[in-house]
C-alpha cells in the first residue's frame, strides 16, 4: 500500500507492509531511513524484508530531501516535521494500537529527539544509532537520551565506528528507561560482516528482525 503525505507545502511517499502472519497486528512501526539513503535503498529494503516476514506491521518513507532527490539532509526540525506528518498519517490509515517509531541512523536519532521531547508514541526501534559524526568521537550525541520515556531496543555492530560499546554504554549511565542494548557481533554501521566472521548479512538482518519482533512481543503484547 502507498501514500502520498503532506508536510506543510511539499509531499513525500510512503510505502506500508503488512506483516506476514499476522503476528503483531496490533502494532505498527513507522522506519526512516538513514542519511545516505532512502526508503528503497538495498539496506532499507532488506530491513523491510526480514521485518515484514517475521510479522511486522511496517511502514517506510522519504525524508523531504530524499523525495527531491538531493543528497543534503534537511535540518533536525525539518525531519521531525517529516517523521511527524507521516506517524499521523499512518494513525489515520491504520488505526494501530501501539506505534513504534525509530529507523536506521540518522532516521533513528530524529526519531529519538522526537521521543525525546515528547512526542506520542509506544516505543523506539535504533538501527545503527550514530552517536557521533564520523571521526568525531568527542561530539556525542547523547543529551537528549535521558529525556526518553519509552522502552527503546538498540542495534548496534561492535565494529560501527559511529558507536563504539564503551562509548553507548558510558552514555546509557544516566537513561532510566527500559533502554535494550543489542550488539551485533562483528557488524559495521551497515550491519555487513566480513567473510571471516562464518556469518552473511542475510544472517545478521534475521537476527536483527527476530529480535525486533521478540522485542514488540515483550514490551506490548498483544491483549489476552
Amino acid at each position: 500500500m502507498t501514500w502520498t503525505v503532506a508536510v506543510g507545502s511539499e509531499t513525500t511517499s510512503v510505502i506500508y507492509e503488512a506483516g506476514e502472519g499476522d503476528l503483531i497486528a496490533d502494532t505498527v512501526f513507522v522506519c526512516a531511513h538513514g542519511a545516505g539513503g532512502n526508503m528503497l535503498d538495498g539496506g532499507m529494503q532488506k530491513t523491510a524484508k526480514a521485518l515484514v516476514s517475521c510479522g511486522v506491521n511496517l511502514v517506510r518513507f522519504n525524508f523531504l530531501y530524499k523525495e527531491k532527490k538531493s543528497g543534503r539532509p534537511d535540518p533536525m526540525p525539518k525531519l521531525q516535521e517529516c517523521f511527524a506528518a507521516v506517524v499521523e498519517r499512518t494513525r489515520s490509515e491504520l488505526n494501530p494500537e501501539k506505534l513504534i517509531i525509530g529507523g536506521r541512523s540518522m532516521g533513528g536519532r530524529a526519531a529519538s529527539m522526537m521521543a525525546a521531547e515528547g512526542y506520542d508514541c509506544d516505543g523506539l526501534l535504533l538501527y545503527a544509532y550514530p552517536l557521533h559524526p564520523a571521526g568525531q568521537p568527542a561530539k556525542l550525541r547523547d543529551a537528549h537520551l535521558p529525556s526518553i520515556k519509552v522502552p527503546v531496543l538498540c542495534f548496534s555492530g561492535t565494529r560501527d565506528p559511529l558507536c563504539t560499546p564503551s562509548l553507548m554504554e558510558n552514555a546509557l549511565k544516566t537513561v532510566t528507561t527500559d533502554w535494550t542494548m543489542h550488539w551485533v557481533e562483528g557488524a559495521d554501521h551497515s550491519f555487513h560482516v566480513l567473510k571471516s566472521s562464518g556469518r552473511t548479512d542475510s544472517e545478521v538482518m534475521d537476527e536483527i528482525a527476530n529480535a525486533s519482533r521478540a522485542w514488540i512481543a515483550r514490551t506490548h503484547p498483544r491483549p489476552s
